[in-house]
């Protein structure tokens, strides 16, 4: 069966009493949660766990009851999150596990597939769940459709449930509404000619409330009758959202305490129904930690930290499966919840490259959770050469596998690869190697360095004197043997530009004092100015600082200088960035201090294709020199 929350559920406030909490439910019917037997090919890349004793080497394993065998049932939850809209495989390091290339619409239809079939002979349903960012930051193919392409290949892949995450939210909370509900958009229409159903599967968004009515936006919950059992589902997104999404799209909501919100649920769930197997669907997360060169197990929990670890230990342990997300890293957990029991936490990394396999044995009698093991499942999709290593084609890029393609899920992608192609494919510009988005040290990387000088001169006209980008707005690396569409290497396309910036901000400019510009730089750092996350800016070529990120908030950033010369406290500079920081996002709320913002034309990613094919082409990497970090 299936019941889910009203969307007039009011969640509970911080700082105030639940039992001052109206309750208003609106049960609906309640469906059974069968078998699933589909056509796939045998699991590939797993993991074994054998039965052996969980330790964070290996794959997870907890007991919650003892139950005899009369009283059980068997159940599978088939895991993904932070897609990302990435129908097509991805590229670099992001669409490699350890070394195995992953990932892909089709790929991914295929693992499930063969997951679900391998279930339904062992007589076991099977529920396919996500922790959100299932859109949003997304590549061109997915992107120029508004993220219908990817909502559409979510439904078709059988995807049940899923929370909301931040970028859920980049283009609105309107814009989300319409994925899930359906119609055209209301700009651009429905540019592939058939119309847009909307979503298939449900988003859960608990802790997501109208700041007036204080209404979740969707359903805070959903009950899924799992072999005889009750199990509830709870969504929930990290309560940071607003401060890393554009905020001009999330101004009638609140996101509210991730614990708080899902132990209020909790209470209803148990209350009112009487369920006692609860699973949390979490935008949020955390990662291993083993340092280099160990490579971490992706079925592994590894000298694990994170946001995530906090939010588990203030959790009710009804919830004995979290389902979380958002950091980019896989890992299967047991971590302690609040009664001090461990609940399993899990996590399949990013982009479609894993999916994770929970197992759950329920306990008929009790109606908890008697045992739950989770693994990390590669979702691989190369040809493996008899020593083992993957083929890749003359220009470096790995070999797909068609036996491994889903056909029906490469139907309806290659409806949105033909329609993008003569866009995706078009050369914009050169470069001279591989320029990646990893950081060095400081905090800076060679992408960063590119992207700020393509603002930069994108405003110079303007008179522009300085540029300053976000990290979290640089989403992959420029490869330099890559081809999406036969081009030479070297050679970009706006495809892989548009993977690089895919959120449409606009370039401004506007005038700032020496002192504003060190406040700027200052909270980058946790404490100052309301910051939560140590995020370090990009910077164009010419500005330059140093920071000590020992010392006390507000006194890190040690110098600060453009041209060689130290920028004066009290002079006027122009500096470029995007509207998303502009308007004060990722916490950066001194940069709306700045005064007669001007608007370049087009948007962020114009700057950088035209940069690319302009009088710097071929463009080398950045140099990696303008931030300094002294301790």
């Amino acid at each position: 069966m299936r019941q889910t929350s009203s969307p007039g559920r009011r969640p509970p406030q911080t700082g105030r009493s639940l039992r001052h909490l109206a309750l208003a439910v609106f049960a609906v019917a309640v469906v059974a949660l069968l078998p699933l037997a589909s056509r796939g090919t045998p699991e590939s890349g797993t993991l074994a766990g054998g039965n052996r004793a969980w330790t964070p080497m290996s794959p997870v394993k907890v007991a919650f009851t003892t139950v005899s065998s009369g009283h059980t049932a068997k159940a599978k939850l088939l895991a993904f999150n932070d897609f990302h809209g990435n129908i097509d495989p991805p590229t670099g390091s992001g669409g490699l596990v350890n070394g195995i290339p992953a990932g892909g619409a089709e790929y991914l239809a295929t693992t499930i597939k063969a997951l679900r079939h391998k279930a339904a002979r062992a007589h076991q349903p099977v529920l396919t769940v996500g922790a959100g960012d299932l859109v949003g930051a997304s590549p061109l193919v997915s992107a120029a459709f508004h993220d219908e392409p990817t909502i559409e290949a979510m439904s078709a892949l059988g995807l049940d449930l899923t929370s909301v995450g931040n970028h859920e939210f980049d283009e609105g909370t309107a814009e989300l509404t319409r994925l899930q509900k359906g119609g055209c958009h209301p700009t651009d229409g429905c540019q592939d000619g058939d119309g847009f159903a909307g979503a298939k599967f449900h988003y859960l968004s608990a802790n997501v409330v109208d700041k007036v009515t204080r209404k979740p936006l969707f359903p805070a919950y959903e009950i899924r009758r799992v072999g005889g059992v009750n199990v509830g589902f709870v969504g929930v997104t990290l309560r940071g959202t607003a401060g890393i999404v554009n905020p001009a799209g999330v101004t009638k909501v609140d996101f509210l305490d991730e614990a708080n919100t899902a132990n209020y649920y909790a209470g209803l769930l148990r209350g009112r129904y009487g369920i006692k197997a609860m699973v949390l669907l979490i935008h949020q997360g955390g990662s291993q930690q083993a340092p280099p060169p160990t490579v971490p197990d992706p079925s592994g929990c590894v000298k694990f930290a994170g946001d995530i670890t906090p939010i588990v230990a203030n959790l009710r342990p009804e919830y004995g499966v979290v389902v979380s997300g958002h950091t980019h890293r896989f890992y299967s957990c047991a971590l302690p919840n609040a009664s001090g029991r461990n609940s399993v936490v899990t996590s399949a990394g990013s982009f479609g490259v894993l999916v994770t396999d929970i197992s759950v044995t329920m306990n008929r009698k009790t109606h908890q959770f008697g045992e739950v093991t989770a693994r990390n499942v590669i979702v691989d999709n190369g040809v493996r050469n008899p020593d083992g290593s993957w083929q890749k084609d003359p220009n470096g890029n790995y070999v797909r596998n068609p036996a491994l393609v889903d056909p029906t899920m490469r139907k309806l992608v290659d409806k949105y690869r033909t329609a993008v192609a003569p866009i995706a494919n078009k050369v914009v510009g050169k470069i001279t190697a591989d320029i990646t988005n990893v950081n060095n040290a400081a905090g800076e990387s060679a992408l960063g360095d590119v992207i700020a000088d393509a603002q930069l001169a994108r405003t110079t006209a303007a008179g522009a004197q300085i540029a300053i980008t976000n990290p979290g707005g640089i989403r992959t690396g420029l490869t330099y043997a890559h081809s999406t569409g036969g081009e030479a290497p070297g050679d970009v396309t706006y495809a892989e530009s548009f993977a690089v910036q895919p959120f449409n901000n606009l370039v401004v400019t506007h005038t700032f004092t020496g002192q504003q510009i060190k406040d700027v730089l200052e909270q980058q750092f946790v404490g100052f100015g309301g910051q939560t996350t140590e995020k370090i800016l990009q910077v164009s070529k010419g500005f330059a600082f140093t920071y000590d990120s020992t010392r006390s908030g507000g006194e890190r950033i040690m110098a600060i200088t453009l041209n060689g010369t130290r920028l004066d406290p009290t002079g006027r500079y122009e500096v470029t960035t995007n509207d998303f920081l502009a308007n004060g996002g990722d916490g950066f709320t001194n940069l709306t201090m700045g005064t007669g913002r001007v608007t370049a034309p087009g948007f962020d990613m114009d700057a950088l294709t035209t940069y690319l094919g302009g009088a710097a082409s071929p463009v080398a990497p950045g140099p990696t020199n303008r931030i300094t970090k002294a301790a």
